[in-house]
């Protein structure tokens, strides 16, 4: 094992143990609790990672089915940030860091496209097989753009749902029903996880209704299309670019898939919901414990009540991300860890500790 797979293994194993053993009222396990790593299965997600690299030779303005008796062209090249890094890279790293904690908990997990170099399909292509991986959710993950060079006024992540009704019976049923409660699910995840939602183009609360994007007007199961961001702004921009800011990215979409996946909880007792207090950051690095992790009230509205408790687990991480970057968490891992290793951290961090 290399010396960066054996640091990201550590990093995951105190993470993920770390978590579990401070926050009992986020995820205490009992009798009829899946096995780690099967708390997914039977479950399937489809993952469009928006866009395609730029090592092909197809005509993106090719018309297409627009699912709404006209048509469209059959791809677009996707924007580009502020410091030049494109958009269909963001969303795959993105979509894979999802891929890999989906799979972890036991989900199957199928993509649009295979890398980023290559093609990913038109717009009618990965509605198809969005609809004919009978996914119990698909997601289509963007970043926006709103001008050619720095807009500091527009920022913010937006869900896009289709106008109804949808001319094709079929899609109208899945966006209609299951596509807007898990918009809506994922919505919530983002603001749970600090995201402000968009300021502009006619967002409200997140959600931005449109009549022009073919995926959800073409896919019959339940479809969710984030824009993560805004590429224009630079803050914005700061964090579409940076490993740590595509985790937070990660984590949010993961919570929200599994939150609509999963369902809602029983909502906490009072007792249940108060702050679990356990070691500094500091501690955590030669205990094994985690920092202190704070509960969501029960009064709190969806923050609380349409959350799995599988998902708090997941969002549990994010503190230690903010606290210390990616890079960071190498400084909670010893030796003495290993032993703690955590199938759950695992699935999410592994990948991108080892990367860097």
């Amino acid at each position: 094992m290399t010396r960066s797979a054996l640091t990201a293994l550590m990093c995951a194993g105190i993470l993920g143990a770390g978590v579990l053993v401070s926050a009992p009222a986020i995820a205490a396990p009992s009798s009829t609790a899946p096995a780690a790593g099967t708390e997914l299965s039977g479950k399937t997600v489809f993952l469009d990672p928006g866009h395609q690299g730029t090592a092909h030779s197809e005509n993106l303005q090719r018309q297409v089915n627009d699912g709404r008796g006209g048509t469209k062209d059959c791809q677009t090249t996707g924007m580009t940030t502020l410091d030049g890094v494109p958009e269909h890279t963001i969303n795959w790293k993105v979509s894979e860091l999802v891929r890999s904690s989906l799979e972890s908990l036991g989900a199957t997990v199928k993509t649009s496209r295979a890398d980023d170099t290559g093609w990913g399909g038109c717009v009618d292509d990965r509605a198809r097989a969005a609809s004919e991986s009978g996914a119990d959710v698909a997601v289509s993950i963007h970043a926006d753009s709103t001008s050619t060079m720095t807009d500091a006024d527009k920022h913010g992540f937006h869900l896009i749902v289709p106008t109804l009704p949808i001319p094709s019976a079929a899609a109208d049923a899945a966006q209609s029903e299951g596509g807007r409660s898990a918009s809506t699910v994922m919505r919530d995840s983002y603001v749970r996880a600090g995201f402000e939602p968009a300021n502009y183009a006619g967002v409200e609360n997140g959600i931005q209704e449109r009549s022009d994007i073919a995926g959800p007007a073409l896919t019959t199961v339940p479809l969710v299309f984030v824009e993560m961001g805004n590429g224009s702004n630079p803050d914005d921009a700061a964090v579409l670019e940076s490993s740590d800011g595509q985790l937070k990215h990660a984590i949010a979409i993961s919570t929200g898939i599994i939150d609509y996946l999963l369902g809602a909880e029983t909502p906490s007792t009072p007792a249940d919901a108060a702050t679990t207090t356990a070691a500094t950051p500091a501690a955590a690095a030669t205990t094994g414990a985690a920092a202190p992790v704070t509960t969501a009230p029960s009064g709190a509205g969806p923050a609380a009540d349409g959350r799995s408790a599988l998902s708090r687990l997941l969002e549990s991480v994010s503190p230690y991300v903010n606290s210390f970057g990616v890079d960071g968490l190498e400084g909670l891992a010893t030796p003495d860890n290993v032993s703690s290793v955590s199938t759950f951290a695992q699935g999410l961090l592994k990948q991108i500790l080892a990367d860097r």
